[in-house]
């Protein structure tokens, strides 16, 4: 969600990089319906009862993750058991599942970003890693957004990697890190 934020920032006007590097950005949700059908029925969701209740079920034992949350995140066992350790040494900063009212927002958002001439206007160098086996963010929206920057690279990951390039195997990670060391260089050779 970050890489979100910031591409909105940047589009907004609020902030003006140098460059950015946005890895897995949220840029569209994965999922089947159309995102203006799936906003709808969010926006209903937020109306219909408490915006802020969960949007889906976190774990059939409260208070642990599910058990297949590590395959959306990484194939790299240790690099998930890290974010489990930290979990149980900071629990006040363990998040749960969005609200109603997160999810009502983030397509909001998205859609902003969507937007004609938004994404044509963003001048910013920008670096995009981003995996087409992503279980939550959608590819294809990366993929069209990348399309309309004037001013990126895309990067594209396949079945090796989840959503967490960064926290992927090492080989994941490596080539990942290699693309923003290249990009951060030739941003500076041209500064």
């Amino acid at each position: 969600m970050g890489g979100h934020l910031a591409l909105r920032a940047a589009t907004e006007g609020k902030v003006s990089p140098d460059a950015m590097i946005l890895v897995a950005p949220m840029l569209g949700f994965r999922g089947k319906m159309p995102p203006a059908l799936m906003h709808t029925v969010a926006r209903a969701m937020t109306r219909v009862g408490d915006p802020r209740r969960p949007a889906w079920k976190w774990s059939e034992k409260p208070g642990e993750p599910p058990a297949s949350r590590k395959h959306m995140l990484t194939h790299d066992d240790d690099r998930y058991e890290d974010e489990l350790w930290w979990r149980s040494q900071r629990p006040e900063l363990v998040m749960g599942p969005g609200s109603w009212g997160w999810v009502e927002r983030g397509f909001a958002s998205m859609r902003a970003l969507a937007a004609p001439g938004v994404l044509e206007a963003m001048t910013v160098s920008t670096l995009i890693l981003a995996a087409t086996n992503d279980q939550l963010v959608s590819w294809p929206a990366i993929a069209a957004a990348a399309a309309r920057l004037p001013n990126v690279e895309l990067v594209r990951f396949g079945p090796e990697s989840h959503h967490e390039i960064l926290r992927e195997t090492d080989a994941v990670r490596d080539r990942a890190m290699d693309a923003i060391d290249a990009f951060l260089a030739q941003v500076l050779d041209g500064a």
